[in-house]
């Protein structure tokens, strides 16, 4: 006897080639991505952008700097006359700023803290605001001495205060 093999059913082969057929590629179908030509314009666009930007920031930055001294020193001037009709006088020169935050153990009426950090008295550069009593100017001076840490100076160099 021979043995005969058994083939499939008719509609079994005809369904095996189709799914062997590959279909005819679309649009859709392929990966999405960025091709590299595309990343390397899209980095020639930044690089153009910052090279503009850059400049125009960096310069505001640094008289940002002064501009936040300003405000920050108004703050402080605030505070001190806010002491003033408490306690009924300005802080000493030996007292300093630190009296705006934590009370002074002779200070009667004091109705701190009159700043809430004393974070607040330190300038933009890191350093402590100097307090002058009596001052130069007025009553009281409070002022930074700038980016150089020396009197005078230009520009970000120069002294901020209240005067």
């Amino acid at each position: 006897m021979t043995q005969r093999t058994q083939r499939p059913p008719v509609r079994a082969m005809f369904q095996i080639r189709r799914a062997a057929r590959r279909r005819p590629a679309r649009p859709g179908d392929r990966e999405a991505g960025f091709t590299l030509l595309e990343l390397l314009v899209v980095l020639a666009i930044m690089g153009l952008l910052a090279a503009i930007v850059a400049p125009q920031v960096l310069k505001y930055l640094g008289s940002s700097r002064s501009q936040t001294a300003k405000v920050q020193i108004q703050n402080i001037t605030a505070a001190l006359e806010l002491y003033r009709l408490d306690v009924g006088r300005y802080p000493t020169q030996e007292e300093g700023l630190n009296v705006l935050v934590a009370a002074a153990p002779a200070d009667a009426g004091w109705n701190g803290p009159y700043l809430q950090k004393a974070a607040a008295l330190k300038d933009p550069w890191g350093q402590a605001y100097l307090y002058r009593n009596p001052g130069q100017h007025g009553d009281v001076d409070v002022y930074t001495l700038g980016s150089d840490k020396a009197e005078g100076g230009a520009n970000e160099a120069r002294d901020v205060g209240n005067w």
